[in-house]
């Protein structure tokens, strides 16, 4: 995939500069109905375009990179919200769990000590 994409940049370069070499002629450049001082060649035309493309593909970087992070930073935070639940839910079935085995160790201490004191009854 690097090495395509490295072939369509230097292909893209290779065009580039035939067509500054190939615009020889006089141009006239102008933006918002005014005239653009210093271009007036044709290749200083095409440079100016390119450099606007190259402005436009750096800005759409920019946001795919900053979409991309928001993204996956929406992606952790989902999983660490789940990680949290379920590490609530795992310790309230422990907790319940400890409840549990607490009430049956008191009901045994209570049996026991119940149990001597009937002994020491006569009866």
């Amino acid at each position: 995939m690097i090495f395509l994409g490295l072939i369509v940049a230097l292909a893209a370069i290779v065009a580039g500069v035939a067509v500054v070499l190939d615009n020889t002629g006089s141009a006239q450049m102008t933006v918002f109905g005014d005239e653009v001082p210093g271009i007036t060649a044709e290749w200083q035309v095409f440079l100016t375009g390119s450099v606007v493309a190259i402005v436009l593909m750096a800005g759409v970087m920019v946001a795919t990179l900053g979409f991309r992070r928001a993204m996956n930073m929406r992606r952790e935070l989902r999983d660490l919200r789940d990680e949290h639940e379920e590490s609530l839910q795992t310790l309230e079935l422990e907790r319940r769990k400890l409840q549990q085995a607490l009430a049956q160790a008191r009901r045994g201490m209570d049996d026991q000590a119940s149990v001597p004191a009937q002994r020491g009854v006569p009866g």
